[in-house]
């Protein structure tokens, strides 16, 4: 399926930063060539420090960091808000102009040129920025739920290994990332920042995360019948193998999650009401 960059696509080639315009996806595969194995590296680093981490401080006390990680979350939070607007038009165009297989099967959302490509870079490195999240965890001494930071590994590992695929579902991935991201950082922020917010929020927040995985299932789904019909799709059955574990382990343990948090503690309380 050749890529199509139509004419009707204002929203998707206007630079807003002088690095969407600088930059170069030659240059950009070319570094992943070399570093995409990074990444398992990048994650067995990260479960040595944060386990090793854990077990030091059971013998220390915690520490409050409540400015430190507004500050963090906060950033995190403005990066994922951008990256939302900035790739969220490109896949409205996508929609619009070419329909709903081409948005799941077309790749064009990665060529040179597109704001998009700039983003969907920006968000695979983030993947490793965000890694530090845990360190707030475990220097905090707060509960490391095995859902965080398999969460973590796994995504790092996966954006990184699909990016020089040019896989096509990427498109829905990212852009769904980025705006739960842009949610849920807010709200650490803003709970860092000792704002006392309402229960749903939070509930809204995970109702977020697990539609994402619903639509992550069937979009990887869609392209699944698309290239079993033998029409093109920029994707391989390996990773979509990978990609609907990957997605399907985390809808169960986020339903498993939203249980324990919001429904089995209330009926607790509940109880110990009566």
């Amino acid at each position: 399926m050749k890529m199509d960059i139509s004419n009707k696509d204002p929203a998707n080639m206007t630079y807003m930063f002088q690095f969407e315009k600088a930059y170069n996806v030659s240059a950009t595969d070319e570094f992943m060539h070399q570093h995409w194995s990074d990444s398992f590296v990048y994650s067995a680093i990260y479960l040595v420090v944060i386990f090793s981490g854990r077990y030091v401080m059971t013998s220390r006390e915690r520490f409050d960091l409540r400015p430190y990680l507004a500050v963090w979350s906060g950033g995190l939070a403005v990066f994922s808000t951008l990256g939302a607007l900035r790739t969220f038009p490109e896949l409205i165009w996508a929609l619009s102009y070419h329909g709903f297989e081409y948005s799941c099967c077309n790749s064009s959302f990665l060529q040179q040129g597109n704001v998009s490509a700039v983003w969907s870079f920006l968000f695979i490195l983030s993947k490793v920025v965000e890694l530090g999240d845990t360190l707030f965890i475990i220097l905090r001494k707060q509960p490391l739920i095995f859902l965080h930071w398999y969460h973590h590994v796994t995504v790092l590992i996966y954006v990184w290994c699909s990016y020089l695929p040019k896989i096509s579902t990427g498109r829905y991935f990212v852009v769904m990332n980025f705006t739960v991201h842009s949610v849920m950082y807010t709200y650490y922020t803003l709970r860092a920042m000792k704002f006392r917010l309402p229960r749903w929020i939070s509930m809204f927040i995970t109702c977020c995360q697990l539609a994402q995985m619903v639509v992550g299932i069937f979009v990887i789904l869609v392209s699944y019948s698309v290239l079993s019909a033998g029409r093109e799709c920029v994707t391989s059955y390996t990773n979509m193998k990978y990609s609907l574990t990957m997605y399907f382990s985390y809808l169960v343990l986020f339903m498993h999650y939203f249980y324990n948090t919001y429904i089995a503690k209330k009926t607790m309380v509940h109880k110990k009401a009566l």
